[in-house]
């Protein structure tokens, strides 16, 4: 029986900074690491994801998944018949994408090959600020001008000035606004016309998931992008009319197998795409570093805020990340 052995385990990597969003403060990524192992050849593939407690996840709950799945699919565990034992979430995204590593490795093939990708030389990702004070998130700005394009963590406190700020000290720099669900529709309209003035890119996910229907018959002049509101391909009929912009990451679609399913059909739809990660180290973004191709934006720092990433570690210099060995 040529079956594949499914191990699974709590990985803790401490951050090197506090990292603030509008829900809370982390200091570390806890995640989970899964080994895939075909049994009959000893290879192995390896895959990262992690458990989100605003989407109800925990790591004792992610691993009882992983392993009721391995073990309800035994010998006939496969990517496709994945899809069906779980849902979208880190538990099948861990295992999914340590099923794909699997494949790369049996076949000898890089994953960029295996879905015909060209390789690029080197990706350009947006760097985060997190909340924190004006004074704090403008000085973070002006270490990080150099970089193309940042994202601005915010909630609902001193928005303009924070910006305001920002911009002085990033004059040049592409701005992403990301709220994380905790402005209202008036806020939003009032905030618009600023936002635009101020060049912001794009705005992510302002409003909460269950409430943006609000944004049905708002014509703003920022683009609208959904994160929270978006997890697979069937998420994007109630998408439209509201966004102009979904953030694709593998621990919401569950996986990079729903992941690219998801891009096709939003792309057919005339979605623009993000790619974007949870914090992670360089094993949870390298799978999603095929999504970044064609991609109108990218969101894959999460290894620049771990202390000690993981070996082998993605180069990111300056908002750029570094492929070795390109095509």
């Amino acid at each position: 029986m040529n079956s594949i052995r499914i191990s699974a385990k709590h990985d803790q990597f401490s951050l090197k900074q506090p990292f603030r969003i509008s829900r809370g403060a982390r200091t570390t990524a806890d995640v989970i690491t899964v080994t895939a192992t075909r049994e009959k050849t000893g290879l192995s593939g390896y895959a990262e994801a992690l458990p989100y407690t605003h989407y109800g996840e925990t790591i004792d709950s992610v691993l009882a998944q992983i392993t009721a799945a391995a073990d309800k699919l035994g010998s006939v565990l496969t990517r496709e018949n994945l899809q069906n034992a779980l849902p979208a979430g880190a538990a099948r995204n861990a295992m999914d994408c340590a099923l794909w590593d699997l494949q790369c490795r049996e076949s000898g093939l890089e994953l960029w090959d295996r879905l015909a990708i060209p390789k690029p030389v080197t990706i350009n990702t947006a760097i985060t600020i997190g909340v924190g004070s004006a004074a704090a998130m403008a000085e973070q700005a002006r270490i990080l001008k150099h970089c193309a394009v940042l994202k601005i963590k915010l909630d609902k406190e001193n928005v303009r000035d924070k910006i305001l700020q920002i911009r002085a000290n990033a004059p040049d720099t592409g701005l992403i606004i990301d709220p994380n669900e905790s402005w209202d529709i008036t806020m939003l309209r009032e905030l618009d016309p600023f936002l635009a003035d101020q060049g912001i890119a794009m705005l992510e996910q302002p409003l909460p998931a269950d409430q943006d229907d609000g944004l049905i018959g708002f014509n703003g002049r920022v683009p609208l992008c959904a994160d929270e509101s978006c997890h697979t391909a069937a998420d994007l009929a109630a998408l439209q009319n509201k966004y102009h912009i979904i953030n694709i990451k593998l621990d919401k679609s569950g996986g990079l197998t729903e992941a690219l399913w998801l891009k096709q059909q939003a792309r057919d739809l005339g979605f623009d795409i993000m790619v974007g990660c949870m914090m992670g180290t360089s094993l949870a973004i390298a799978p999603a570093l095929v999504l970044a191709h064609n991609a109108d934006f990218v969101d894959l720092d999460g290894p620049v805020w771990i202390a000690d990433d993981r070996e082998p570690k993605l180069l990111i210099e300056a908002g750029v990340i570094c492929l070795r060995a390109a095509n």
